[in-house]
């Protein structure tokens, strides 16, 4: 099976869309790689294209204090983005962009085997729950998905654009430990994903082939 180094190394040599031109560093994601917890974002901002590790502006120190509210710490988790470059500008990524990166995301999935996706953003919601038409309709909320257990919060940075979120998204992660302990409950994965080796690609590996 693929390992994360070897993802990581995929992404730092990737060149599959024009994000990789512009881009200071590629930011695969970091955290336990075994989580039984991994949090997926939408893009890299300045500050993680800066230095190559997922939430380390603002939203990221605001992410902190929600993983504390959820009795976790980032060494506990995986953290990681649906695209692995900055869009420039903080653009919201495009189709294509995000065509580029799905196989990373489902190799890194493969690899890590996590009990709990928490999808942080709309971007992030729509690969795992396509045609969700708002993010008020599913918040906070356990949803399963061929087999696998995601759960739908708002992304950080909108707590810093609309006041009004915060309590919102600290009372959604303040229900994480009891998502996760449910999760956890559940029979163990038997049978590892079978990846192949680079490079990786969205056609080959299914989101959730070994959970359902």
């Amino acid at each position: 099976m693929i390992t994360l180094e070897e993802i990581r190394g995929q992404i730092a040599r990737c060149r599959q869309c024009d994000l990789s031109k512009a881009r200071g560093q590629t930011v695969p994601g970091e955290g336990a790689s075994r989580a039984d917890v991994m949090l997926v974002g939408e893009a890299p901002g300045f500050y993680e294209d800066q230095h190559g590790k997922p939430f380390i502006g603002p939203a990221g120190q605001f992410l902190d204090d929600l993983l504390a509210l959820a009795e976790l710490s980032r060494k506990e988790v995986f953290i990681t983005n649906v695209v692995k470059c900055r869009p420039p500008g903080n653009r919201d990524p495009e189709p294509d962009e995000l065509a580029a990166c799905d196989g990373y995301l489902r190799a890194q999935i493969a690899a890590i085997q996590p009990k709990v996706i928490v999808t942080l953003g709309r971007f992030s919601l729509a690969k795992f729950i396509p045609n969700t038409r708002s993010m008020r309709e599913v918040h906070g909320r356990a949803l399963p998905v061929e087999g696998m257990v995601v759960c739908a919060m708002y992304h950080p940075a909108a707590a810093l654009h609309q006041g009004s979120l915060r309590r919102v998204i600290e009372d959604d992660f303040r229900t994480l430990p009891m998502i996760i302990a449910q999760a956890q409950s559940r029979p163990p994965i038997l049978e590892p994903v079978p990846v192949v080796a680079a490079p990786v690609l969205a056609e080959q590996i299914p989101l959730f082939e070994s959970f359902a």
